[in-house]
């Protein structure tokens, strides 16, 4: 059986006081609607953590100046990115075989939707490396390969209609992990909650549930 969770890279947010979070092992959350209050906490930590980040010193800074209290200058990057960053990607797993195609460095959530690209596009998609990761159409069939340039690498295959249904999946994941997430803002970031929620939609191409 396979399945595809979309997950965060994750590590314990030390000494960070300004919403609950929860500390996590393995280094990576999966996102969807039924996490702890502190997992959610700590996956809007994270995209707000590594979104915080300056401009280079050459370059003009058109996200406005940081606000002086502690709540808004850590969410600062994340408020003003355009394009949100959130590291880690879909993990494919086949339970039959215990194969598991995992993104590559420098993957993100945010481009997530490139699977489309599988199934209805160019027929092929490449999400990282180190080791590299790619998925290809053949006909009627997908062939996820982690690490290609090795001989031995993993190799996951599933029909196009089934990858189609697993990312449907994916996407009321996205939502409703983003509905959750905005239920908790609105307790826990009085004055941001709307700005982060839209934030983190941005961040993970998703929208909350109608």
């Amino acid at each position: 059986m396979m399945s595809i969770r979309p997950v965060l890279e994750i590590y314990p947010p030390e000494g960070f006081t300004l919403w609950p979070t929860g500390h996590h092992d393995p280094s990576e959350l999966t996102l969807n609607g039924r996490l702890t209050p502190a997992e959610v906490g700590t996956a809007v930590w994270r995209l707000a953590g590594c979104n915080d980040v300056e401009p280079s010193p050459d370059q003009p800074d058109e996200r406005g100046p940081r606000p002086a209290d502690p709540l808004g200058a850590f969410l600062h990057g994340l408020l003003t990115e355009p394009h949100p960053y959130a590291p880690g990607g879909l993990v494919v797993a086949d339970s039959a075989t215990g194969t598991v195609f995992e993104p590559g460095c420098c993957n993100g959530l945010e481009d997530w939707r490139d699977w489309l690209d599988v199934t209805d596009g160019s027929g092929t998609t490449w999400f990282g490396h180190d080791p590299a990761a790619r998925a290809e159409r053949f006909g009627r069939i997908v062939r996820l390969t982690q690490d290609p340039e090795k001989p031995d690498g993993p190799v996951v295959e599933l029909p196009v209609e089934e990858l189609r249904r697993l990312l449907a999946g994916v996407e009321r994941d996205l939502g409703d992990f983003l509905s959750l997430a905005a239920s908790r803002a609105e307790r826990q970031l009085p004055g941001y909650a709307a700005a982060v929620t839209a934030a983190l939609g941005r961040a993970l191409d998703a929208e909350p549930p109608a």
